[in-house]
């Protein structure tokens, strides 16, 4: 098999055992006049024994491992139609790697269907043994998270396999390629996707059509992002014959005020925006912020949309529906909750960020692995993650399930506070003369420190946490302030709770919890380790 430069992505059909990948996938190859591979097959060609008994001599470890390594290769390759094994792509390396090379599409039919497809089984290690219905329906809500974050499904249940191939050549004809999906679902029973792929930034037509997202847009920006951005955008939806308004305004979290609202709405009403149409807010995360507050209070709400351009709003602000402005006794102390209608994230926005812009990003991100992935903070000790899309959707899959279990703040949403009590301070003493992402970083520091003076996590890991930080070029260190300053400015941050200032802090990489009885003595002493280095 050889790769072509010139040859259409890999259309790769994925899902659970028994619901029609191979048969599909050579139909399709068929009809398209592409290369056919089945990737088990594959597997027992190289392996020389069937999947059996790779399964019974050398365990399922070892079987996930060589088809880790069969994917990586067909990755490198492009069109031809691969049929996966249903548990390839519940990876989140393998699922990367293959959405962003790839066009790939899910398979589904319901539980009984699966059950006569499959038989007696004996093929099928997974189901070994008595009562095969549940053992699909336990295997099946295994997978159903990675499953859901596969771009495109199609469903084979009572339907032909010509029917099926018709479907999936119709998503090889209109669908995108190179997209990782990662919904999040809110307890009313509403969600959003936020979609990741290179690219994607002159595609919002075309998923915002996908989705029923029709009306006019005002794009929101500012004078940073705007002169590289805005014109492709606009033209996309010039071509799409969307009818689109740009809004730019001066950068920065000076500006992230009411009267910056009150201009917008002007804009907004000059625009002819009404409820039919929607906002996309184009920046980072003080234009996320404004534009969101901005859409949840014009008209009593219109829809809202997220393109973020910088990393830190990638990894973190625009997922989670939290929207505000400042005032001057303190950061986001006006706001609302507005959940996004969906949040496009094209990783090459990045090639404009400035790089100290993108470290502040990092900082998010090395806060998301201390809160509940050490696999990411451990990779962010080593070589770093495999791609920026892998390290983007791991940092994004922490704060989706933190947001998904608490989306108003009431409990555990509080960790993703991680640091930011001691940032928000340092951020506002320093007249926001030091960036949100060198705060956190710092904020970081004096969390850890702060644990391990009070016995909650290892001495190592303050040390493991400041070594992370300045391996990414963030400082560690303060100097120029009054620590007692920074102390005083936590007495008014929002995330006070009954007038006690909460921290939330780390016991182990991956593990934290929030406490409301530190003292301001123990405050201070973790401040004051920030200076004098």
């Amino acid at each position: 098999m050889t790769d072509q430069p010139s040859s259409p992505p890999n259309i790769v059909l994925t899902g659970f055992m028994g619901v029609g990948k191979s048969a599909v996938g050579r139909e399709v190859a068929a009809r398209l006049g592409r290369p056919f591979v089945d990737l088990d097959d594959l597997i027992e060609q190289e392996a020389g024994m069937s999947i059996n008994d790779i399964f019974a001599t050398r365990g399922e470890a070892h079987f996930r491992a060589l088809e880790m390594l069969t994917l990586r290769e067909l990755a490198a390759q492009r069109g031809m139609v691969i049929a996966t094994g249903g548990g390839a792509l519940v990876d989140p390396a393998n699922r990367e790697m293959m959405t962003r090379t790839s066009l790939v599409i899910c398979l589904t039919a319901s539980v009984s269907a699966i059950e006569a497809r499959v038989g007696e089984a004996a093929d099928r290690p997974l189901l070994a043994g008595p009562d095969k219905q549940q053992r699909i329906m336990a295997l099946m809500n295994q997978r159903a998270a990675a499953y859901a974050e596969i771009p495109y499904w199609v469903d084979t249940t009572d339907k032909t396999v010509v029917q099926v191939a018709d479907e999936v050549i119709a998503l090889a004809e209109n669908g995108l390629g190179g997209i990782l999906r990662l919904p999040v679902q809110l307890p009313d029973g509403s969600g959003y996707d936020i979609l990741l792929g290179a690219g994607l930034l002159t595609e919002a037509p075309a998923l915002l059509r996908e989705r029923g997202l029709q009306g006019d847009v005002v794009i929101v920006s500012d004078e940073h992002v705007a002169p590289h951005w805005a014109r492709p955008l606009l033209d996309a939806f010039a071509r799409a014959d969307v009818r689109a308004a740009l809004v730019t305004l001066p950068p920065g979290e000076a500006h992230k005020n009411l009267a910056t609202i009150a201009r917008l709405y002007d804009e907004f009403l000059a625009a002819g925006l009404d409820r039919s149409g929607l906002v996309l807010a184009l920046g980072g995360g003080v234009i996320g912020d404004m534009a969101g507050f901005a859409a949840a209070t014009y008209l009593r709400g219109v829809r809202f949309v997220q393109m973020p351009t910088s990393l830190l709003a990638m990894v973190d602000s625009s997922v989670g529906g939290k929207t505000g402005v400042d005032l001057p006794q303190g950061k986001n102390l006006v706001g609302a909750f507005k959940q996004p209608e969906l949040v496009i994230i094209d990783p090459d926005l990045l090639s404009t960020l400035p790089p100290e812009e993108f470290r502040n990003g990092l900082a998010e991100v090395i806060k998301h692995g201390i809160i509940e992935d050490a696999r990411l903070f451990a990779q962010l000790e080593g070589d770093g993650p495999a791609s920026m899309e892998s390290m983007i959707a791991r940092a994004l899959r922490v704060k989706i399930g933190v947001v998904q279990r608490d989306p108003f703040e009431h409990g555990e949403r509080a960790h993703l506070n991680l640091g930011h009590t001691f940032g928000h301070a340092i951020e506002r003493v320093s007249g926001y003369a030091i960036p949100h992402g060198q705060a956190v970083g710092l904020g970081l520091i004096a969390a850890a420190r702060l644990a391990a003076a009070r016995g909650l996590c290892s001495p190592e890991l303050p040390q493991r946490v400041e070594r992370v930080v300045t391996r990414l070029g963030l400082p560690a260190s303060l100097s120029g302030y009054d620590p007692r300053a920074i102390v005083e400015a936590m007495s008014t941050d929002k995330k006070r709770k009954r007038g006690k200032v909460r921290f939330v802090l780390p016991r182990a990489i991956g593990d934290v919890d929030v406490y409301d009885d530190v003292s301001e003595a123990e405050a201070l002493a973790a401040v004051q380790s920030l200076f004098g280095k």
